[in-house]
């Protein structure tokens, strides 16, 4: 997972600008009244909406935005229906990409993604030509200067997690989807608090950009995927240094 946990900082601390544009909002409404629809509305036996609303928290979303957006998702209010799509691609140096959308009109997406694919030099590619690269985890990163290897080894252990490694400055957490808000939770009773908590994609491979031109272009097409409405998360499998991933990364 190299990479992946200074990838996952440098997207949490642009979330800010993201929430001052209103573009977080968006997303977190529409995840929020698509994990309604799909399971109902109470948090407490969703886990996806409980991960929604946590997210929604965090940006300091208010309530009744949270409320009308699952009243939306229950049926209640009336709304504008979403579905879920997954796109798969490649970006610079052969790199695996997979897009999560939620649209109202799947054509235009399809043909705006596309497009943004295309411009920033990446191909938009077939249903399953990338995901077998996948694998789907609850992820957590936690700041080293907040607890020692081996007491947080047995803390989330306990808890149920599945893996940690230790990367630059971060411990680096792995746990199975339903596992993710138990681990989060013992991590928080125990006054940690994580600066990523996140249901995401890992690669089982991933590929090495060392060249500063080719490491900007990926980024910037992550980037551009990712500003995109309908965009929920984009998962990519690139290993770029954290030294070069810094000043490549788009501000």
């Amino acid at each position: 997972m190299s990479g992946h946990s200074k990838w996952a900082s440098i997207k949490h601390k642009k979330a800010a600008t993201d929430a001052k544009k209103g573009r977080l909002f968006t997303k977190i409404i529409k995840e929020i009244t698509m994990a309604a629809r799909n399971g109902g509305g109470n948090p407490d036996t969703n886990p996806a909406l409980r991960t929604a609303i946590a997210k929604a928290k965090e940006a300091n979303m208010p309530s009744d935005n949270v409320k009308n957006a699952i009243k939306r998702g229950t049926g209640e209010l009336p709304g504008v229906t979403y579905e879920t799509v997954i796109y798969e691609g490649y970006g610079p140096a052969g790199v695996a990409i997979m897009v999560e959308a939620l649209t109202d009109n799947k054509n235009r997406t399809t043909a705006e993604l596309r497009n943004v694919f295309s411009k920033k030099g990446g191909n938009l590619a077939g249903a399953g030509s990338v995901s077998w690269m996948f694998s789907k985890k609850g992820y957590i990163l936690v700041d080293k200067t907040q607890i020692k290897e081996e007491e947080l080894m047995g803390l989330i252990l306990e808890a149920g997690a599945e893996d940690m490694k230790s990367s630059d400055g971060n411990y680096e957490i792995t746990t199975a989807i339903q596992d993710l808000e138990a681990v989060k939770n013992a991590l928080i009773q125990k006054g940690i608090t994580p600066q990523v908590a996140e249901l995401t994609m890992i690669p089982t491979s991933t590929i090495k950009i060392t060249a500063p031109d080719v490491a900007k272009q990926m980024l910037n097409l992550a980037e551009a995927l990712e500003e995109h409405e309908d965009v929920q998360h984009v998962y990519s499998n690139f290993d770029i240094p954290d030294e070069l991933l810094e000043q490549s990364s788009v501000s």
